[in-house]
């Protein structure tokens, strides 16, 4: 399949379009038959299941604030990535290139740890990548942007909690066919979905492959200005990337129901990746004196594999009570090859080989016993524990070339990561219109580590996060007002506390050695969320919220010169203060059109800002924090249901972003504009076809390192291009 067939498709599509005008349908609870009414029973039975439905909206009428993506929007787009999905998400954004995959999932703005992403409710391991989960393989993602005691407080700016497709009580068969293609790359992809109910046993099944080609320039300017504003160097890297990444996700669901009601649930979650290509680069000088190797060529392997199963058992107590128990066991291997070439005047100098390898396995158990003997409470008790071991090795081997210096180490250190957490939580119910929730958790962290470059590392460290949340429905009208009052904190990975040195090729400021710091601390945040939310119509919404984070310990990237070597490594550096503003708005075009067409309309705008204590100047913002983003978006249904189309244009900002004294970072806006189309040819059998990246914007990120001699810069531009997708999607 060519870009000209794809294009033709998604024309045909809109053409389609074109040829129907519908009005809204809308069905209301209150319009439903009556229990007495006599009208077929199999009708009463649907209509009541839905209505009953749309009577909850965890939205609307959770305590605790929280935004559920269901699966449909999650499916929409017919999006390979979880990362595709969440650009869409209001108040969540996502870092990098678009297209280029790999980007870090941000809330008001913060990553690097600041925001907490969960599968399942529990956090995966390092070297795990969530935008290489399908999304065929998720029931919904929740969005929470105050903590919850029942979940890890280590959620500064919130948390993202993705959870995987469950057992359904009606059949299911599905399979998927597609591929998406632009300039630089080519994505087949294949899924298939089953579930079915046998009995007092039910099961799910999914499976999801996906493959790729593709070949990618990365043009790298690095400059060297001095004091005087003299340009001393320059440096032009033209890189050419080549990989064939591969995935696969299966995630297989069982569900028994026992004689006395307990029920009894195994899941499991696979997931291996690989990404096998070649990185070529050629640099050239023309100011300055040029670098030790002015060709660079790379041939790579890197294989990942992911498992992780949980047994659930819930079992109800006399008296209403209920006591929901899990345990599971995880494990994680990733190998990598590098294979290293440096060229000096077309000499080789450098012929290196690095094997990595990484192995962690990890045992958990977590448990909720909830009471509702006090009348209009709900009491909830339960723990949430776990142990990971990891082992990680390095092995360089050079070959002793003339005018070489051949480093051969040989590295590999063990850890051990314990986590316990006790909380007790409560949701009070204070009047019809008021509720209440309560909690408080207690999470201790230990963490070990030794190996034979560095000395035994130990740090033990517990946080108390009391938490409390409320909500109140305004009298005669449907308005509501939020406030919550929250201590969190951030944890340092394990991989941060190891001493241990990685090294850059060609090292320099702008591309230092890396190092991890023993003495790092956890950061701690007290905070504030207040919101307003206006529910005017049927599935219409607006929405205000405002928050404030102040952060002690906070942790910065510090560079300085080491042995004649530049070296990156984490440090506690002070105090840092965030605040966002969040306004949100969804509805029909029928809540403020009569005979509106049925078209639903979205839009959320997010304003940031944050400063770090210890960084003087205008640009201090904490983790690089977006200052501002955006989203807007339309969905159409053709009346009888066949055709479905629409759109969404998410922007967020960039500009210069002071992270230290000396250093600075720059990032350019990213526009990602897609749309997309589904034609229904029958129950069975559907078309999708997506387009994303219309603008084929160009992403420039710049890093710079100032002091008394100078300004060392290196900018990296990564080329967008537009991508189309068409997926088959049949059921049976």
């Amino acid at each position: 399949m060519n870009r000209h067939t794809l294009f033709r498709l998604t024309l045909a599509a809109a053409a389609v379009a074109s040829a129907f005008q519908s009005h809204a349908q809308t069905v209301k609870p209150e319009d439903t038959p009556k229990p007495e009414a006599k009208a077929p029973a199999k009708e009463i039975q649907k209509v009541e299941i839905k209505g009953s439905t749309e009577a909850y909206d965890p939205r609307r009428d959770d305590t605790a604030s929280k935004i559920v993506i269901t699966n449909e929007e999650i499916l929409r787009y017919g999006d390979t990535s979880v990362n595709d999905v969440l650009k869409r998400v209001p108040g969540v954004t996502v870092g990098g290139a678009a297209g280029r995959g790999g980007g870090e999932i941000r809330m008001r703005g913060l990553g690097s740890g600041y925001t907490q992403i969960l599968l399942n409710g529990e956090r995966a391991p390092a070297g795990f990548s969530i935008d290489s989960l399908s999304p065929d393989v998720i029931e919904r993602i929740e969005v929470l942007r105050a903590a919850s005691a029942e979940f890890s407080t280590q959620s500064i700016a919130g948390t993202i909690n993705i959870v995987l497709k469950k057992a359904i009580k009606t059949q299911q068969r599905e399979i998927k066919v597609g591929a998406g293609k632009s300039h630089e790359q080519f994505t087949p992809n294949v899924s298939l979905q089953m579930s079915d109910k046998m009995g007092k046993m039910s099961y799910s099944l999914g499976a999801n492959f996906y493959r790729g080609i593709f070949e990618r320039s990365s043009p790298v300017v690095e400059t060297f200005v001095d004091a005087g504003g003299v340009l001393r160097s320059q440096r032009n890297t033209q890189q050419i990337d080549h990989a064939n990444p591969e995935g696969f996700n299966l995630s297989p669901r069982l569900n028994w129901t026992l004689e006395n009601g307990d029920t009894l649930t195994s899941q499991t979650f696979v997931n291996l990746n690989k990404f096998i290509g070649s990185a070529d680069a050629d640099i050239d000088t023309p100011v300055g004196l040029p670098p030790r190797y002015q060709i660079r060529d790379e041939d790579f392997s890197n294989h990942n594999f992911f498992a992780r199963t949980d047994l659930n058992w819930v079992h109800k107590l006399s008296g209403g009570g209920k006591l929901d128990t899990k345990i599971g066991i995880n494990g994680l291997r990733n190998t990598g090859t590098w294979h290293q070439f440096g060229y000096n005047q077309n000499v080789l100098q450098r012929d290196a080989t690095v094997l990595s390898k990484t192995t962690e396995k990890g045992f958990s158990t977590t448990g909720k016993y909830s009471s509702p003997l006090i009348p209009n409470h709900a009491l909830a008790m339960g723990w949430d524990g776990g142990i990971n071991w990891r082992e990680d090795s390095r092995i360089e081997r050079d070959v002793d070339l003339p005018g070489s210096s051949p480093e051969n180490t040989d590295e590999g250190y063990e850890a051990k990561v314990s986590r316990m957490a006790l909380y007790a939580q409560d949701e009070w119910n204070i009047t019809p219109r008021w509720s209440m929730y309560v909690g408080l958790r207690w999470e201790g962290l230990f963490t070990e580590s030794e190996g034979n470059t560095f000395d035994k590392v130990k740090q033990n460290n517990s946080v108390w996060s009391p938490i409390a949340q409320t909500l109140y429905k305004l009298p005669n009208s449907k308005d509501q007002l939020r406030l919550a009052l929250t201590r969190t904190y951030k944890a340092p990975q394990a991989s941060s506390l190891i001493p241990r040195r990685f090294t850059s090729t060609n090292n320099s400021q702008t591309d230092p050695d890396r190092r991890g710091n023993p003495d790092l601390k956890p950061e701690l945040a007290s905070g504030i969320d207040a919101s307003y939310e206006h529910y005017w119509a049927e599935n219409a919404l607006f929405s205000v919220a405002a928050s404030m984070r102040r952060i002690n310990g906070y942790t910065r990237p510090g560079v300085f010169l080491e042995n004649g070597r530049w070296v990156l490594t984490p440090m506690n550096d002070g105090h840092a203060t965030t605040r966002s503003i969040e306004l949100e708005t969804k509805f029909p075009l029928s809540a403020i059109m009569k005979d509106a067409p049925s078209l639903d309309l979205r839009a959320s705008a997010n304003r940031n800002w944050s400063k770090v204590d210890s960084v003087p100047g205008p640009d201090n913002r904490l983790d690089q924090q977006v200052p501002f983003s955006a989203t807007l978006g339309a969905d159409y249904k053709t009346k009888d249901g066949k055709l479905s189309l629409g759109g969404s244009y998410a922007f967020k900002t960039g500009g210069y972003v002071q992270t230290t004294v000396q250093q600075s970072t720059y990032q350019t806006v990213r526009r990602d504009l897609d749309v997309y189309a589904l034609w229904k040819f029958n129950p069975k059998l559907q078309l999708r076809v997506a387009a994303s990246n219309l603008l084929a914007q160009e992403f420039v990120a710049d890093y710079a390192y100032a002091d008394v001699s100078g300004v060392q810069r290196r900018t990296t531009i990564f080329p967008g291009y537009v991508t189309t997708r068409v997926t088959l999607e049949m059921r049976y």
